[in-house]
């Protein structure tokens, strides 16, 4: 479905003395059709700015993007708007993502008024239908961003992704910012939601542990390079790489401080 060849970004900073800052480096992967490959790395390791990529919403300084048989670096930004409907992203905070001067119903919607797809009455429709999806109820509908709980508001970001089928979404630590108890209940959500549908994910998260329950394949990023790429049950068998097992070995001493505080 999707395959990266070779990305690799290169920021300039610097007024008078310019500097070159290499973000991603020579990166390649490839995430089958219907099934989830997760990136998980500590935060400035390049996580977000390689989903962005994978998007063309950023644009690599070298390599290639394919998309279901199509090299999207080579399109104009016209053709690529025409690929914009079959990709999504969510992102970490969600009150970045929704307008707080639309109401819940406006947010969900605009991907229809803007693509044109259905009429007002229509679109109510799909709206409830996104709603009912996402585990709220129709009486949100009138509501605005700050009457919400965090959950909600990343179950609204949810739908207003889903409104138009997308069939590739990068999900940026779609969770992180939730209490543990409403993460388990999003992601289970996702989850069912992703199998139900077939969606392609690329799942972005600092914490092995979320990755491990959401994802296929898991690949371990640091200092903009994937150090390795490996089907979950086989990283966390036998891990190729020593910064790989210093996370594992985190997480299970993280499991075992929690245990020990309850």
């Amino acid at each position: 479905m999707i395959e990266l060849k070779g990305i690799t970004k290169e920021y300039l900073s610097g007024i008078i003395s310019k500097h070159k800052k290499t973000v991603v480096s020579d990166v390649s992967f490839s995430i089958k059709k219907g099934e989830t490959l997760g990136i998980v790395g500590e935060s400035g390791c390049g996580k977000t700015t390689l989903g962005r990529i994978a998007l063309r919403l950023t644009e690599p300084t070298l390599g290639e993007i394919w998309f279901d048989g199509v090299e999207i670096t080579a399109l104009s930004k016209s053709s690529m708007r025409k690929m914009r409907p079959r990709m999504q992203i969510i992102f970490q905070d969600p009150d970045t993502a929704l307008d707080p001067r639309m109401t819940i119903r406006d947010s969900i919607a605009e991907p229809f008024k803007i693509w044109e797809r259905s009429g007002r009455h229509e679109t109510n429709e799909k709206v409830l239908e996104m709603l009912d999806i996402v585990g709220l109820q129709p009486d949100l509908i009138s509501r605005y961003p700050f009457e919400l709980s965090g959950g909600q508001k990343q179950r609204v970001a949810l739908a207003r992704a889903l409104a138009l089928d997308p069939e590739f979404i990068v999900a940026d630590e779609p969770t992180s910012a939730l209490d543990l108890s409403v993460q388990a209940q999003v992601l289970s959500l996702f989850q069912g939601i992703r199998e139900k549908k077939g969606i392609t994910l690329l799942f972005i998260s600092h914490d092995l542990q979320v990755i491990r329950n959401m994802a296929d394949c898991i690949a371990v990023m640091k200092e903009g390079v994937i150090l390795e790429i490996q089907r979950t049950s086989d990283l966390f068998a036998s891990p190729g790489h020593p910064y790989t097992r210093q996370l594992i070995d985190a997480e299970i001493e993280g499991e075992a401080w929690f245990g020990k505080g309850i």
